[in-house]
């Protein structure tokens, strides 16, 4: 029996719809592009989660019936509360920390 891999399917409707996209970004002038670029990466992640992600054959059945699933998830995406600025706000004081500690090491060995 054969059976139809709805993952795979979805994954390819997936990356059509972003090769469409980056097609119609690449008509626009660089200012246009830069506007979207957070979209077309964030796209382009999903796109290679898909590629490794198996769902249930229901929900990517679910998801294969809309004309434009990969705009469907990015929106379910975009519109979620995420801890981006909070992990970079932690980043900054990581990298601060650590800059502070290098220089106090270095103004120790000088004053040596």
């Amino acid at each position: 029996m054969n059976e139809t891999n709805y993952n795979q399917l979805l994954y390819e409707k997936m990356k059509a719809e972003q090769d469409k996209f980056r097609g119609w970004l690449l008509t626009k002038s660089p200012p246009e592009i830069l506007n979207h670029t957070y979209e077309y990466t964030m796209r382009e992640d999903i796109v290679m989660c898909m590629e490794e992600l198996e769902l249930e054959p229901e929900k990517a059945k679910a998801l294969l019936r809309s004309p434009c699933p990969l705009s469907d998830v990015y929106k379910e995406f975009r519109d979620r509360e995420t801890e981006h600025m909070d992990t970079i706000r932690d980043s900054i004081e990581t990298e601060a920390d650590k800059s502070l500690q290098r220089q106090e090491k270095k103004q120790q060995r000088e004053s040596r």
